[in-house]
């Protein structure tokens, strides 16, 4: 039994090295290799989230813009369609204001009118009559003869 337990102490004895060296290099690629891929590998992954998270607050800041677009798009559009409609609403209330003005300068015209052609009936009759009358003394004068004129008709 003592043959086993120099066996394994020898066996020990040479593991020892390639158990320190083994040691040695893990300790020599965790600080050369290791940490500083793991470092790069963490800056990424927080340049990664930093950048997600600027483009989530980018994203949320154009969308809060487009709303606030919209909205005085919006705004807009009623305040054109108000204006319309009372540009719409003036130009009926001046159409209306033209027609009544029209129609009272037409009515007026043709009271004028009447009157004037009740004018040129009144002097027509009177220059009919005024022309019936001389006519018919003329006419008279025609067929009584010369003693009508002298006055010695059957009248006297």
């Amino acid at each position: 039994m003592n043959e086993i337990f120099g066996q394994l102490g020898q066996l020990f004895f040479e593991t020892v090295p390639t158990v320190v060296f083994v040691f040695f290099l893990f300790v020599l690629l965790d600080r050369m290799l290791f940490r500083p891929v793991q470092k790069v590998l963490k800056q990424r992954e927080e340049a990664t989230a930093g950048a997600q998270a600027r483009a989530r607050a980018m994203m949320a800041e154009a969308e809060a813009k487009r709303l606030d677009y919209e909205r005085g798009l919006q705004a807009a559009r009623q305040d054109l369609y108000r204006q319309r409609e009372g540009e719409r609403r003036a130009a009926v209330e001046e159409r209306a204001r033209a027609l009544a003005d029209s129609r009272h300068h037409a009515e007026a015209m043709l009271a004028e009118a009447k009157a004037a052609l009740a004018q040129e009936v009144a002097w027509a009759r009177t220059s009919l009559d005024s022309s019936c009358r001389q006519l018919a003394e003329f006419i008279s004068e025609k067929l009584a003869g010369p003693e009508a004129r002298a006055g010695g008709g059957p009248e006297a």
